[in-house]
């Protein structure tokens, strides 16, 4: 099971993609309260915007102009919430970093486009950010840990994505996972520093980032002698698939 079809499992709830109960009038019913729920997650985005992440459920109430009844007709509790949201921050990371990570683009702009989309994520949701990577939200499913488990989607995806470079260029694929983890790690805790810090702009660290990463790869590189333009596209433009983009797809097919 993928982790975000686990998720879904946790949160109780269909998908708007499940396929057709062939009765029409329970289909209309579960496609508006589907279409309700996420009405009431993006409210819930905009509570965390003004109230930060201890934001309470009459604040979520509010921002989607119900009653807290109204509210808990579409979330069990709190917990239920905040796995919605869970789901909702990984559709959103995942809808501008894989399209940035499969871009046919020269090396080092490939890099910088894929950080900066990560960047650009936690820069426009902080709060959504901070709600999923702290352990302090008491009502959190023991076995929700969104960040982490992305980390492991993004992770595994580059350790394949690295593999194919590295066999496409005669090298021992063996460091393509090591490297994959040690990278998403990176990214993720610069990620957090640069959130509460704010001490550069987020060009300035995703830059930095970038030429460290790009300082790695080639120098490996170069060691197997092999060397890399780095403003110029590969021969050919290897590309990842997330197991939650694949879900969603599966979903939908339905």
């Amino acid at each position: 099971m993928s982790l975000v079809a686990d998720r879904v499992k946790r949160s109780g709830k269909a998908k708007p993609g499940e396929a057709s109960t062939g009765d029409a009038r329970r289909d209309r019913w579960r496609k508006h309260r589907v279409e309700r729920r996420a009405e009431f997650v993006e409210a819930a985005l905009r509570a965390l915007d003004e109230h930060g992440p201890e934001l309470a459920m009459e604040d979520v109430a509010v921002a989607a102009g119900v009653t807290k009844p109204v509210l808990y007709r579409h979330f069990e509790d709190k917990a239920d919430l905040y796995v919605a949201l869970g789901q909702r921050g990984t559709e959103i990371l995942f809808s501008k970093l894989v399209p940035a990570i499969n871009a046919e683009l020269a090396p080092v702009p490939r890099i910088r486009m894929a950080l900066d989309s990560f960047f650009t994520v936690i820069e426009e949701h902080p709060n959504l950010y901070r709600l999923l990577a702290r352990g302090t939200f008491t009502e959190k499913p023991a076995d929700s840990d969104f960040v982490a488990e992305d980390k492991e989607l993004i992770a595994t995806a580059l350790t394949a994505l690295l593999g194919d470079y590295m066999r496409m260029l005669g090298m021992d694929s063996g460091a393509a996972e090591p490297w994959a983890y040690g990278i998403v790690g990176m990214v993720q805790n610069t990620g957090e520093w640069w959130l509460e810090r704010r001490s550069m702009g987020r060009d300035s660290v995703v830059e930095y980032l970038t030429q460290i990463i790009w300082a790695a790869i080639d120098g490996l590189t170069r060691q197997q002698g092999v060397v890399i333009d780095p403003n110029l596209p590969l021969e050919e433009n290897k590309v990842i698939k997330l197991r939650a983009a694949e879900a969603e797809e599966d979903s939908d097919a339905g």
